[in-house]
């Protein structure tokens, strides 16, 4: 049935959703104790790439490579302060004015200063994209040159750093376009060499910055780390991050454990039958937002949290009559169950759901001394959600197609995000007065990446909603708009993707606000997991089984260490 299609006030929309794949998989994990590998080498290693990346006797490249290194293999969390020292020294040695001074080392070639670019961008150093690249393009004014377009170390390292682009840096919209459409041709032509294209066809599916780093870890630990010939440093820190990745697989996998024991004992698939029951991709999305130990807890209840927004969702999508769900968003707005103890037993038991996993965030909020700050920020959050999920649901009703932009208005809320950070960052002693202030007030960072998220998982499923009757999709709000094709309308809708990407990449660069880093990276990773999650037009939450090879990799299977 089609958006535009009547609704009889009694009928339902429920949706036959395939059940989970995983079973009880990770039920096993919730009675396993985990313990941190202290061994002495272990202790050892991490001390010596310390002063690996803080000695004063490698040449730049060298460094940088090494940093990089660090970086993919996921272990930077252990080397911060480090890292900042180290990049704090190259940008004050390299740049003058925001100029980049080329020096006798050698390694002023496309591959190192691209990854120098790169590196201090991604860590909030405005270096200047036509000081660093403009001596690479030809005497006509582009980067076809021969020297550029048979170094293929040089156009990948050229490619990834163009993915920090903000609005109006030219010179890097043309670095991405020729880089991109070069390297393709070498990867189609079979041009390179096995392991080259491997690294060409792998990067060019998906750029490292929009990666997510820990499935990025294995990737590179598993095959292309594994090819190379590093030397005794760089084998101590592959074995460091091979070690760290298994320990760390532990403890999320206690951690989806316990949430599986719960998300069992409390019956919810029994009880809310017309839900999707999507327990193990739910942990994905705050394992995606930040692996390291010290977010545990954060992970575990932003996971439940997820598999309940879940039900949440469809409970307004696929069940709920427009007077019901009146009555359900009122019910939110008061934290109260009066309005609907007349609905059915299913919604009592969503809302109940809500409120459970409120209560245990006030708990936990209430021993860091912060829950009356926090709490209003969350309930208030919630209830946003609501309010856009019914929104969506009398668009559905009333058979309108909402404008574009009206629609994405709106989109920003149903994606959930701002839920989600504001959750994550509460429950991981990390939000402050002003981070709180941030999130609700300055919507840069958090609409481009709500965007990001709803645009993408609505080119992914938007031709499986609109086989029933459903919300319009931004899709089918661009078609009718401007009167354009459905292949039209996707390319209007990932080129507003690529511009919130820039929208971010900028608000990382210049922070106005001064927000914590480790805050920023965890709002940049939403929009990371979205372009994982929903990549090749594919809905990996609700279709299982095509997250189940990133499941694997990052829930079960250990990394093989030699001895």
């Amino acid at each position: 049935m089609s958006v535009a299609a009547s609704h009889h006030d009694n009928t339902r929309r429920c949706v036959n959703y395939a059940p989970t794949i995983w079973g009880n998989e990770f039920l096993q994990f919730a009675s396993k104790s985990v313990e941190v590998d202290d061994k002495v080498e272990h202790k050892v290693n991490k001390e010596k790439i310390k002063m690996f990346i803080s000695s004063n006797h490698q040449c730049r490249l060298q460094m940088l490579n090494f940093i990089d290194l660090v970086q993919r293999l996921g272990v930077s969390y252990h080397f911060e302060h480090e890292i900042e020292d180290a990049l704090a020294k190259l940008h004050s040695i390299y740049t003058r004015n925001n100029s980049l001074i080329t020096h006798r080392d050698g390694d002023d070639n496309l591959h190192s200063l691209a990854l120098l670019f790169r590196l201090l961008r991604q860590h909030g150093y405005p270096i200047s994209s036509s000081d660093v690249f403009e001596r690479f393009k030809d005497d006509k004014g582009e980067f076809n040159n021969e020297n550029v377009s048979k170094d293929v170390r040089g156009m990948l390292a050229l490619y990834e750093a163009a993915q920090l682009e903000v609005h109006g840096e030219n010179i890097l919209d043309e670095a991405l376009h020729f880089t991109y459409t070069r390297l393709k041709s070498l990867t189609d032509d079979t041009q390179l060499s096995p392991c080259l294209n491997a690294q060409d066809s792998h990067r060019l599916s998906q750029p490292l910055h929009k990666r997510l780093s820990r499935i990025e870890a294995r990737h590179y630990m598993s095959l292309v780390y594994q090819q190379q010939d590093p030397s005794q440093n760089y084998l101590m820190l592959l074995n460091f991050a091979k070690l760290d990745f298994n320990v760390l697989q532990k403890l999320h996998q206690k951690e989806l454990g316990n949430i599986t024991k719960w998300w069992k004992e409390s019956e919810l698939t029994r009880k809310v039958p017309y839900a999707r029951d999507r327990l193990v991709e739910s942990f994905f999305w705050p394992l995606a937002m930040s692996y390291e130990p010290q977010f545990s807890t954060a992970r575990m209840i932003t996971g439940k949290m997820v598999a309940i927004i879940c039900l949440l969702d469809d409970t307004y999508d696929a069940y709920g009559t427009l007077e019901e769900l009146e009555l359900f968003t009122e019910a939110i707005h008061r934290w109260d169950v009066s309005p609907i103890k007349s609905l059915p037993e299913c919604m009592k038991v969503v809302f109940e759901a809500v409120v459970e996993v409120c209560n245990e965030m006030e708990t936990v909020t209430a021993k860091q001394g912060t829950s009356n700050l926090m709490m209003p920020h969350v309930k208030q959050a919630f209830f946003n959600l609501a309010k856009a999920y019914l929104m969506e649901a009398r668009w559905c009703y009333e058979g309108y197609i909402p404008r574009y932009e009206e629609y994405k208005d709106n989109g920003v809320v149903s994606s959930t995000y701002p839920l989600q950070i504001t959750s994550f960052l509460v429950l991981g002693n990390l939000a402050t007065k002003e981070v709180l202030e941030w999130i609700a007030t300055d919507l840069t960072i958090v609409r481009a990446s709500s965007i990001i998220g709803r645009f993408m998982d609505d080119i992914a499923s938007h031709k499986f909603e609109q086989e029933r009757e459903h919300v319009a999709s931004g899709v089918e709000c661009c078609m009718k708009q401007f009167g354009v094709s459905e292949e039209e309308a996707y390319k209007i809708l990932s080129n507003d993707v690529r511009n919130c990407w820039k929208d971010i990449n900028e608000e990382c660069l210049n922070n106005p606000h001064d927000v914590p880093k480790s805050v920023l990276d965890i709002a940049v990773n939403f929009a990371r997991v979205s372009e994982v999650a929903y990549e090749n037009l594919r809905d990996r939450f609700t279709n299982g089984e095509s997250l189940k090879h990133y499941v694997d990799q990052l829930l079960l299977d250990p990394i093989p260490i030699e001895p």
